[in-house]
């Protein structure tokens, strides 16, 4: 009998324990419930966290996220204003913000994700398709932050834009936000990931890149090499003032030198008898040394001044 009312008693708690767990629920801070019976939702949106009460087994809780979601477009390829096809990876961030709508009209994730898909993707073909390339690349008409020569070259292959890709993204998350406002849902940021050539306009490109830098390395090397021309000519011009200046400086010193060498020899000479006597045998015997060696023979008459002081050698 004990046993029986024992039995009896788990089974009653076991119950109560599957009746609890089903009519209690827990929101926290990062979900939102809609309580929904027999499929169709009834009352309001529960948004605030914290424990719930429910019918057990006839209400069910359907829980969805309140924080921001993620959205990854594919990569498509479209054409723009200018005729240019391209490949456009796009992403998004959404938030559910009115739970009931959002239940009533896309159901889960899923279905979110999927009507996204036909509004971000439709939204982007259309502005890519209203502008030009370089309104789709560029947010601004800045200046190059080269060099000024270069950007003087750079600056003329700039086109100025009217746009820009940052309005271009505000405009296109404008207008889905107009498409799923019915939906219960919000698009918090709109980007473009990436952008790039198809692979076929790709080698167009950048054969038309390489030969824009090309002409503009001739330019600089063309004006390296004027320049270069230039700077030789001022070097050699210098160089011959230079030399120039340093011969008639020398030929100066040189002529002062000879002129004071001469006014010595002629204050030497003027001095006194023995004193040119010794001048006059000095000079002698220098010209004795330059000329006369072992090999030299001379014929000379007795009245000959060279022949004087080589008579009085005894």
């Amino acid at each position: 009998m004990k046993n029986v009312k024992g039995i009896g008693l788990l089974i009653v708690l076991g119950v109560i324990g599957l009746v609890a767990s089903q009519a209690l629920f827990i929101v926290s801070e990062k979900e939102q419930v809609i309580i929904t019976q027999f499929g169709e939702p009834i009352g309001e949106a529960i948004t605030e966290p914290g424990l719930n009460v429910k019918i057990p087994f006839l209400h069910k809780a359907n829980f969805f996220e309140r924080r921001y979601l993620e959205w990854d477009g594919d990569p498509n390829q479209v054409p723009t204003k200018d005729k240019v096809f391209i490949f456009v990876d796009t992403y998004a961030r959404w938030q559910i913000t009115d739970p009931l709508k959002y239940f009533e009209t896309l159901g889960d994730e899923d279905g979110a994700q999927s009507r996204l898909d036909d509004i971000l993707d439709g939204e982007t073909r259309n502005a890519v398709a209203a502008n030009d390339l370089v309104e789709l690349i560029r947010s601004t008409n800045r200046e190059p932050a080269q060099p000024d020569e270069i950007a003087d070259i750079v600056s003329d292959s700039l086109q100025a834009i009217n746009v820009g890709r940052d309005e271009i993204q505000e405009e296109i998350q404008k207008l889905a936000n107009e498409r799923a406002k019915d939906l219960g849902i919000a698009v918090l940021d709109f980007r473009f990931k990436r952008i790039n050539y198809a692979e076929e306009v790709r080698r167009t490109v950048y054969d038309r890149m390489i030969s824009e830098r090309n002409r503009i390395a001739d330019k600089f090397r063309s004006e390296g090499q004027g320049e270069a021309s230039k700077i030789n000519g001022e070097k050699e011009r210098e160089l011959k003032r230079i030399q120039s200046e340093a011969f008639r400086e020398a030929e100066t010193i040189r002529g002062r030198a000879d002129a004071r060498a001469a006014a010595i020899y002629n204050d030497a000479y003027n001095k006194t008898r023995q004193a040119r006597e010794l001048y006059a045998f000095v000079k002698s015997m220098e010209a004795y040394g330059r000329t006369i060696d072992k090999e030299t023979s001379l014929i000379i008459s007795t009245d000959s001044e060279f022949y004087r002081y080589l008579n009085s050698i005894d």
